[in-house]
Parts: C-alpha cells; structure tokens; sequence
C-alpha cells in the first residue's frame, strides 16, 4: 500500500527510516568504500525513524513471540545493551564489521504493550483487510526488531546477534529483507525512491518538526511518550499484468506522472494533488479510484503518516510497506477508504501484517522499554 497520505512531501524512506538518495546508490554495493556517519542509538527518540537523514538502503525487519513466562523488561533492557555495543562497534560479534550508519529499531506488539496497560496506544490488534493471504504465522506478533544499514552485509549478522542476545526468551515469527530503490530529488533538499513500479514512492507524509509532533510522535501517556505506532504489510505485487498496461493507464491507477511524479492535475511534484479539477467535459483529473486519491487524508480524515516502502525479492517479487503514526487509525481508516475503490490494490496481495508500538528513545539511565516495563 503506497499510501499517499498528504499533499506535502515525504522523502520515503522509513524522512528518515531507511533510504537512499542519488548521491549514496555506491554505499548499497559497497560500505566499506565509503565513510560512514555513525548513527547514535540513544535520545528521545529511537534512531531508524527520523534518523539518520536521508536514510539507509538496505532493511531487515525480524518478527518474533516472546515466551509465555518471560518478563520483558529485563530483556528490552539487554536488547538495547546490546545494540549500543553493536552500533559502537565494540561487539565481536560483529565479527570485525564496521558499523557505519546501523539503526536498531525495537518495537513490541500488542499483547505486550496490553500487560502494561489496556487503554495504552499500541494495545490494539491490526484488524483484517481485504486482498490478504497471511499464514497464521505471519500475522501479529510480540516483537519487532528492524535493522537498516547502508551495507547490506550487517543486516544478518546484527540479526544473528541480537537473536543470541535473546536467546531461547524470544521465537523467530518471520523476517524480511528489502532494499530501497535509486532516489529522485523533489526539492529543497528532499528525495524520494522509485519502487518497483516505476513510480516515485513515498512523495506525502510529516516532514517538519511541528509536523512530526503533530502526527508522528506519541505525547503521552508517559510510558510511551517519545514513540510511535509501527504497521507492516508485506506484499506481493503483480508487476506483469502492471506492465502491460499503458503508461497512461498505469498513471491513472496511481493518480501522479510516472516520470516526475507530478499529480495529473497539474503543479510541481510536491503539490498536493487538486481532487476538484476536472477536464472540460466534466471528468476528474485525478480518477475517482486513483490512488493518491483514496488515501488522501482531506477524504480520509485522518492526519499524516512517514510511510517507507522497501523492495523485496524474496519469498516474491514485491513491497515491504511500513509506516509510522501516532494513531492507528491513521492507517486503518486510510487503508478501509483505500478498500473501497483504490485501483492500486488490484495488483497487490499483503502476505504478512503486523502492528507494533515502537518504545521511546533510551540511554543508560533510562533502559530501553523501562518507561513501559520499568
């Protein structure tokens, strides 16, 4: 779901998360040739997010249940030990690996965050959507562990680490590996990846700080203040009956040019799309199904979400779609507007999904997960 959700600009890239722009394509194939900015792993808020900017290229997320009997949080507190020592680079377990820009980004999902409180944002389930084929496997789950990193070669060996950290406390649900496509600049200083539709992803979303406020980061209730709300949908994509369709038509589908990304009805590429303009004879210039249409948040209702799109391979050729808010309905209502009649969705079907409460920043007197679990 490339959920266009505002008429402002996102740079995609989960202005932040993990990206890539035009001038770091080198750093996908080789990290080593490059020197790296070191990404600190403590603040208010978790890195991965809004941090480093722009953004990495390569991601892994890790899905897993915690044991019944396990107190979670002594393990969130060795899980962020641990990932202070591997973005430092003092953690052998690196096995001689250079850091660079490693992000870890911890999140835990609904029934844990429930423990702590029912009421809590992050205690409610992600409900069933249309256009799923999700094993029971690869629906929901305890924690989230996402990995980005300008080398792709980090992203297992982190994973392995902080999987051993774990230890048998914690069980693998399923995991994911993509990669960001080359960027195109939209302008003051902000970019944007094609995905693997030919189209330029990730164009709307909260960019300022006022924004960010406003719809990304939770305020309260202290437990959680500092996080935000995580979703993830794994998706196949059905890229040859897309091709098929003419330049024109797949423009439709998507409600921007496919070169520039412009909206059809006309301005720049970081204009809000104009849903009113119409054709001389009485047609809309953005279709009614179009895309950036259905998830516009003037039709939906709803604020603004930083929504990445990752590329995958494997176990199919299609998108890891994550996005970030600091209210669920934010995606939810987008996504049952989208259901509707969103031309989009006809070549796509979601294998995995998940949502999760990504914990508020920490240090070392404050451990990760020791506002909620503390």
């Amino acid at each position: 779901m490339l959920l266009n959700v505002t008429g402002t600009v996102v740079a995609a890239g989960l202005t932040a998360g993990c990206t890539s722009d035009a001038a770091q394509q080198d750093r996908h194939a080789s990290a080593a040739a490059t020197t790296l900015t070191p990404v600190a792993p403590t603040g208010r808020h978790q890195a991965g997010i809004t941090l480093p900017q722009p953004a990495q290229g390569n991601l892994l997320a890790v899905v897993a249940d915690l044991g019944t009997d396990v107190a979670p949080g002594p393990l969130l507190a060795e899980l962020g030990r641990a990932i202070g020592r591997l973005t430092a680079g003092t953690d052998p377990r690196l096995m001689g690996l250079e850091p660079g820009d490693l992000t870890v980004t911890v999140g835990v999902g609904p029934r844990l965050v429930r423990t702590a409180g029912a009421s809590l944002p992050g205690a409610a389930d992600l409900p069933r959507f249309s256009r799923e084929r999700i094993a029971p496997r690869a629906r929901g789950g305890d924690l989230l562990i996402q990995i980005c990193s300008s080398d792709a070669v980090l992203l297992s060996v982190v994973a392995a680490a902080l999987l051993n950290e774990a230890g048998d406390r914690i069980h693998e649900r399923w995991r994911q590996s993509a990669h960001r496509g080359a960027d195109v600049p939209l302008g003051d200083g902000l970019t944007a990846p094609r995905n693997s539709l030919g189209f330029i992803d990730g164009i709307v979303g909260p960019h300022t700080k006022a924004e960010q406020q406003r719809d990304l980061w939770l305020a309260g209730p202290p437990a959680v203040a500092g996080g935000t709300l995580a979703v993830l949908r794994r998706m196949e994509l059905d890229l040859p009956r897309f091709a098929a369709l003419s330049v024109a038509e797949q423009e439709a589908v998507f409600g921007r040019r496919r070169a520039s990304g412009v909206p059809l009805s006309g301005g720049a590429v970081t204009s809000g799309p104009q849903l009113g303009a119409k054709t001389p004879d009485g047609r809309y210039l953005v279709p009614v199904d179009a895309h950036v249409r259905r998830a516009h948040p003037s039709v939906v209702g709803v604020g603004r979400m930083l929504r990445r799109s990752y590329n995958t391979d494997e176990p199919a050729p299609g998108l890891l779609f994550i996005s970030f808010q600091n209210d669920l309905r934010t995606f939810t209502a987008t996504l049952t507007h989208m259901d509707i009649s969103d031309a989009l969705l006809e070549f796509t079907t979601t294998t995995a999904s998940a949502t999760f409460l990504i914990l508020p920043g920490f240090d070392r007197q404050r451990p990760l997960g020791s506002q909620l679990f503390g």
